[in-house]
Order: structure tokens, then sequence, then C-alpha cells
């Protein structure tokens, strides 16, 4: 049985094909679109499936759905129409990153979640017609190991002189008079440009450990997209798209033999024999466009003889484990294994007082997580290592809780690899693709 398809789909199909038939066609009606019904209750949904916790204002989705959606949605569309809605100043919170520190993350109010999502249900298929190939970054159908898979590929034909390319803080620095030149290329609609301005410039949020309450942000903000705002990569999208359409329109592509991919931030560019020449335009591009290249990550490598990191691949040269020829080839990264191992560590601690057949559960969906990810290139290595750290670590739980003897290898290994079990990712069968030196 077929799924039915939604009706606004058929609408945002429309935009699609109209934006990718006349590529100097300027949309002036917009807002309606955004105010509509359907498109609002569809982008609750979303919202919804995405979760999440509470902005500023602390109502959350359970309280929405009791105190009765219909009427939520009704008192929102309204705002939109009369145009009297303002966004809520953002909730900042700091969440740490994998590789130390921490980074700043908006939680937006659920009622700016809904917006933002309406919008870009409008808006999205309008640019998805003008983005370049190269990008993999929040786009629909699209994905990370996409990415990874298109840079290995373009690696086996010859494109073995790399850029590996990282911006310095690149949703913080982006010109916001600049992205909005980017936004109204396409868009004329005046009253869209307002809601884009609005959320741009923010107010947020921050309270310290005593609760103090401080505003930061707001009209004064010319640089930067709302982290965790449902626009935000959208926005983030477009204006990386300048880069990538002035190389191509530049005929860098030709010049420097070279092509890019790029997922948000990150990106590398694949050359025959130019990756100096491609970074020294690089860097006075970015430098046009506001931005900064990082230079403590950026670097140029020979693919043939040295590896980089890109999304959490290590992709370079391999040996095949009988020890005859080499490959290029892609992998999960040492970090990544690092990363994985750490968070089964934090699961299987002493403090974890749940019954076993939770934890499992929790611990295969961590599991079944990263290898859905890591599913391309060469996996028994990495495979194998977290297989070893899970095994102890499992062990070493069930060990302390039992207070059992010994390795107590014999008393739990049915506990282990029985039905359920644990699942073990060297039983996962994946598609290794090679390309032989």
């Amino acid at each position: 049985m077929k799924r039915p398809i939604r009706s606004g789909a058929f609408r945002e199909r429309k935009l699609y094909c109209k934006a990718k038939a006349e590529p100097a066609f300027r949309f002036y009606v917009l807002y309606d679109k955004i105010c509509r019904e359907d498109i609002l209750s569809h982008a609750y949904k979303l919202a919804r499936a995405n979760a999440g916790a509470p902005g500023v204002d602390g109502i959350t989705f359970e309280q929405i759905d009791a105190s009765g959606l219909e009427a939520w949605l009704a008192g929102l569309r309204d705002e939109l129409v009369t145009k009297t809605y303002r966004p809520d100043p953002v909730r900042r919170v700091m969440i740490p990153k994998p590789g130390g520190g921490e980074r700043p993350l908006g939680i937006p109010t659920i009622r700016d979640r809904v917006v933002q999502a309406a919008a870009k249900i409008v808006l999205e298929p309008i640019f998805e017609a003008d983005f370049e190939d190269g990008a993999y970054g929040y786009r629909p159908r699209r994905n990370a190991v996409d990415a990874v898979k298109e840079v290995h590929r373009l690696m086996c034909r010859g494109y073995t002189d790399v850029v590996d390319a990282d911006l310095s803080k690149y949703f913080d620095t982006i010109p916001h008079s600049d992205l909005l030149k980017s936004v109204a290329r396409r868009i004329v609609d005046r009253n869209v440009l307002r809601l884009i301005k609005l959320w741009l410039r923010v107010p947020v949020e921050e309270r310290d450990s005593n609760g103090k309450r401080r505003m930061s942000g707001g009209k004064s903000n010319k640089c930067g997209t709302p982290q965790g705002g449902v626009i935000s990569p959208l926005l983030s999208v477009i204006y990386m798209n300048r880069f990538l359409k002035h190389w191509r329109l530049s005929g860098r592509r030709e010049a420097f033999h070279g092509q890019i991919i790029s997922y948000a931030d990150d990106f590398v560019i694949l050359s025959r024999g130019h990756a100096e020449d491609a970074l020294t335009w690089t860097k006075a591009v970015m430098t046009k466009l506001g931005l900064t290249l990082n230079e403590t990550k950026t670097s140029v490598k020979n693919a043939r003889l040295e590896s980089f990191d890109f999304l959490g691949y290590t992709l370079g040269p391999r040996h095949f484990r009988n020890g005859g020829r080499w490959y290029l080839g892609a992998a999960p990264s040492k970090k990544s294994v690092l990363r994985i191992k750490r968070k089964v560590s934090e699961l299987l601690t002493p403090g974890n007082k749940g019954a076993w057949p939770e934890v499992q559960a929790r611990l295969n969906r961590l599991l079944r997580g990263w290898s859905a990810y890591f599913s391309y290139g060469s996996l028994a290595t990495a495979h194998q290592a977290v297989d070893r750290h899970v095994f102890d670590r499992v062990l070493a739980f069930l060990r302390r809780r039992h207070k059992t003897p010994g390795r107590g290898v014999r008393r739990f290994s049915d506990q282990i690899y029985g039905n359920p079990g644990v699942l073990v990712l060297n039983r996962v069968r994946k598609v290794s693709p090679t390309c032989a030196l």
C-alpha cells in the first residue's frame, strides 16, 4: 500500500520546479504560504518529532497538547497574519565538544521552532534548486556519509592532492547583510525577509550558576546564525553556496583540476596537482566573504601518501590485511572509535542502577546508531576494537553488579551474547569498497 502524499508536498515540488526552471526568477508572494494552517500543522509535527527541551518560556510539547493544539496553532497563525509575531529570546546552554571544551547551543521556544519550520518548508525547495552539487550538509536526501563516499570516489579517480579545510566559527561569523543579500536574490517578499531578520537578531538569554539572567545579541548583532534554530542550517548552506558557486563560475574547477565537497563548515578541495594554489585562492575568497579559515585545522595533503580526517572518517592509503597491496580507502577515524568507547564506558558506570535488559537496550541503540553512520569503507579493525571494549565493559559491569569473583566470562557470556544479546559490530555485514594503488 502506497503511503499518502501530503498535500503540501505538491506545492513544495511546484516551488522547486519553478526555481529550477528559471534560475533568475524571484519569488514575491510566499508569506501567505508560511501562515497556512496545513503548513503550520505539519511544522508542529516536525518540531514535535525532534522533541527537545523547552525555551525561555518553559512551555513543553506536552503542555501544548494538553491545553489544545488546534487553539494554540490558531493563536500562532493569528500572530503571523496580523504581523504581531515576535520571536522570544533564545535560551543558551553549553554542551561538551567531542575534542574537549564546550560550544554554545541555542534553544528557541516551541512557537519559534514551529514558525521557523514552516518557513523552512516553504523556502527550502526554492534554494535547493540553486545549491551546487558539492554541497551535502543539511540537504534533503543527502547526508555526511554521502559526502565521504564522493570524496573517496574522487580520490580513486586521481584527485589525490587535497586541501583539508575547516572554517573558524563559521556559524558565528556569517555577516547578516551579505546573508540577507543571498536570500533576497531569490526572495523578494518583504514579510519573509522581515521574519529572517527577526530570527538573526533575536536576543540570547544566559544564566550563570546562581541563576542570574544575562542578555546578549539582539539588534546590535551583525553576524552569525542562531545555532539550534530550525532555520539556521538552511541559512548556513545558502551562504556557503556563494563560495561554491564562485568556484564554478570563476572557472576554478578547470584551472585547478579540482572539485569541492562540503558539509556545513567542513569542506575538502580535491585536485590533481594544484592543492596549494587552491588553498591560496580559497583564503582570499573567504576573506571577501567575511569568513576565516582555521589555520590549525587546515592543511594540504597528498592522499596517496598520507591520510586526512573528514566527517569522522579517515581517508587515504591503507594496507590489505594479508600484507599485500596498498589501496586508497576510508575507515572510521581513531577519534570516532575513541568517542564511541567513551560513550560505552559512560553508560556502563558503577552508578548506573538500571535493570540489565534496560541497560542492554540503551547500549544496543548506541552501537546501532554508531554502526549506521560508520557503514562505509574498511570497518573490520574499528569494529573489532569497539567489540573488545564493549565486551570488557559489559563483563566488568555485570561482575560488579553480581559481586562475582574472577572475570566472570563463563557466567555472563550467555547474557552478553545470548538472544537477545549485545550487538556485535563485526557481525554486521557492510560494503567495504577499496581502490587499489
